[in-house]
């Protein structure tokens, strides 16, 4: 009534296996630094023209 299962044998599937490519572009660790230090170079020039018009 049933048929056996075919019989596997161990071995190389075919598939192939890569490491993923990283994103193109700055990690988000870099993009954040840059932000928190561009801001700090805005408020360190808003002073520094603050200072010179007075």
């Amino acid at each position: 009534m049933s048929q056996p299962l075919p019989v596997r044998t161990p071995g190389d599937s075919g598939r192939q296996h890569t490491v993923p490519e990283p994103p193109a572009g700055p990690s988000l660790a870099l993009r954040a630094r840059a932000e928190s230090e561009w801001g700090r170079f805005l408020r360190r020039a808003a002073s520094d023209r603050e200072e010179s018009e007075q």
